[in-house]
């Protein structure tokens, strides 16, 4: 059951909320990395912030494909048809 307020139901906001909280909380946290990285690079040590950075996108970049092959070989396994149309 829906309580309506303002002409609003109770669990229309759930999701503005959810999302305006989840977007508040990742640019803070990436304004947050991108001026402790700017910082570091300031002190001297470009060449390490950019191998690190390097290496962090590489370990993403692999950490991705491998939850995709492996979303893809378990839903394979249960049996979802997953051909085009």
């Amino acid at each position: 059951m829906y309580l309506v307020h303002i002409g609003i139901a109770t669990m229309d906001w759930v999701p503005v909320v959810f999302v305006t909280f989840k977007v508040l909380v990742l640019g803070t946290g990436m304004y947050f990395a991108i001026k402790w990285h700017y910082d570091q690079g300031e002190n001297g040590q470009r060449g390490a912030v950019l191998r690190a950075g390097g290496k962090m996108a590489a370990v993403f970049m692999l950490s991705l494909l491998c939850v995709g092959l492996l979303a893809f070989v378990v839903s394979r396994m249960v049996g979802l048809d997953l051909s085009l149309p």
